[in-house]
C-alpha cells in the first residue's frame, strides 16, 4: 500500500492535481494498485491566513509517505519567491532530494516548434543536481537600494554531492534502452571550480565502461539540443544549468504543459511535480493543461515500482496527443477536466486491448 502526500498548492495547482488524481484512481482500478492519500494545505492561502509556510512537523510527516505529489506553488499576493523557497526548496533540501529527474520526450510531431523534428529524435533524460550550486542560498545584498549596492551569490559544490548525482546518472544511462550515452554539461572552461564536475565524471566513469561518455559546455549543449536533439540520451548537469536546460527541453516537447519532473532520493520518499508555475490568471477557469501533472503521476508510479500502471498512463497520454484528441498543451485548448476524461478513456482502451 502506497501512502501519497498531496500538495495542490496555488493557482492552477488544485485543478491539475484533481485530474491527475482522477487518472491515478482509474489506472489503480485497472491494475490493482493500492494507495492512500493525505492532503496538505501549504501554499498561498494557508500562508495568508496563518503566516505559516511549511512547518517542520509537516516535513517530518512527509518522510513517512511513499511519495509526494505537488501541483504548483506561487501567488502574486506573496513576496516573489518566498513560497517557492520555503515549500518547494524546503522539501527538496529538507528531504535531501538530490536528483531532479526530467524526461524530455516528444509524443507527437505537431507539438514540437522545431520544423521536421520527429518524436524519435527527442527522447532524453536530464539529471539535474538538486541540492547544491547556486540555490543553496549562501549570499545576500549589502547597501540595498543605493548606488553602492552589492549582490553576492555563492555557488557551492561538494565532492560527495557531485559524485552521488553523477553515479546516479551513470546508472540511469545503463538502464535506458537507447544509446547508453551520458553527457556531462558544465562550464568548467570559464567557471574553473566546476572542474570538480569534470574530474568526478571521469573518475566515476571508469566504473561504467559500457557507457559512452560525452561532454558539452552549457552554451554548446543548448545549441546542439536544438540542432541535433537525437544526439542526446542521458545528461547530467548542475542545479542552475539543469534548470535552464530543461525549460528549453520542455519547449521542444510541446511546452511547459508537457513537462514533468521527479525530485528523487533513491530508496526514500521522493516528490513529483509539473515544472510549470501556478499560472494565477487561469485559476478556477478550467483552462490549464493537466498533462504535465498526469505525467508527474506516471513518474511517481514508476518510482513506486508500479510499472504496469505507469506504462498505461504514459501510453494513454501519448495516444491522446498523437491522435489530437488533446490537440495542444496550451491553456484553453480543452477544458482541464475534459483532458482528464480523455486520458482516462485511453487508459481503459489500452487495458482492454492488452
Amino acid at each position: 500500500m502506497h501512502s501519497i502526500a498531496v500538495l495542490p498548492g496555488d493557482g492552477i495547482g488544485e485543478e491539475v492535481v484533481e485530474q491527475a488524481l482522477r487518472v491515478l484512481e482509474a489506472v489503480a482500478a485497472t491494475t490493482g494498485t493500492k494507495y492512500t492519500l493525505e492532503r496538505y494545505p501549504y501554499g498561498a492561502e494557508h500562508y495568508l491566513k496563518s503566516g505559516e509556510t511549511l512547518p517542520d512537523s509537516a516535513l517530518r510527516a512527509m518522510r513517512d509517505h511513499s511519495a509526494i505529489l505537488l501541483g504548483a506553488i506561487g501567488d502574486p499576493r506573496v513576496e516573489t519567491g518566498l513560497l517557492e523557497r520555503e515549500i518547494i526548496a524546503g522539501i527538496r533540501f529538507g528531504l535531501d532530494l538530490y536528483v531532479n529527474l526530467r524526461p524530455i520526450k516528444l509524443y507527437a510531431e505537431h507539438l514540437c516548434p522545431l520544423k521536421g523534428v520527429l518524436p524519435a529524435a527527442v527522447d532524453m533524460l536530464v539529471i539535474r543536481e538538486n541540492t547544491e550550486g547556486a540555490y543553496v542560498g549562501v549570499g545576500g545584498l549589502m547597501k540595498k537600494g543605493t548606488p553602492a549596492e552589492v549582490a553576492v551569490c555563492n555557488m557551492i559544490w561538494t565532492r560527495s554531492g557531485t559524485e552521488r548525482v553523477i553515479r546516479y546518472a551513470f546508472e540511469a544511462a545503463r538502464k535506458r534502452s537507447k544509446k547508453h550515452r551520458l553527457t556531462l554539461v558544465d562550464k568548467a572552461n570559464a567557471i574553473r571550480p566546476q572542474d570538480l564536475w569534470t574530474r568526478t565524471f571521469a573518475e566515476v566513469g571508469e566504473e561504467f565502461p559500457d557507457i559512452e561518455k560525452d561532454h558539452a559546455y552549457i552554451d554548446a549543449a543548448c545549441m546542439w539540443m536544438l540542432k541535433n536533439p537525437d544526439w542526446f540520451d542521458t545528461i547530467v548537469t548542475t542545479n542552475l544549468f539543469g534548470d535552464i536546460l530543461t525549460d528549453l527541453g520542455a519547449m521542444m516537447q510541446g511546452g511547459m504543459g508537457a513537462a514533468a519532473s521527479g525530485n528523487i532520493h533513491p530508496g526514500k520518499v521522493s516528490m513529483f511535480e509539473p515544472i510549470h508555475g501556478s499560472a494565477p490568471k487561469y485559476k478556477g477557469k478550467n483552462k490549464a493543461s493537466p498533462v504535465a501533472t498526469i505525467l508527474a503521476t506516471q513518474m511517481m508510479l514508476e518510482h513506486l515500482g508500479e510499472h504496469e500502471a505507469a506504462g498505461l498512463v504514459e501510453g494513454a497520454v501519448a495516444t491522446a496527443l498523437r491522435s489530437k484528441k488533446v490537440p495542444s498543451l496550451n491553456a484553453g485548448a480543452l477544458p482541464t477536466d475534459e483532458v482528464g476524461t480523455i486520458i482516462i478513456s485511453e487508459i481503459k482502451a489500452l487495458a482492454s486491448a492488452a
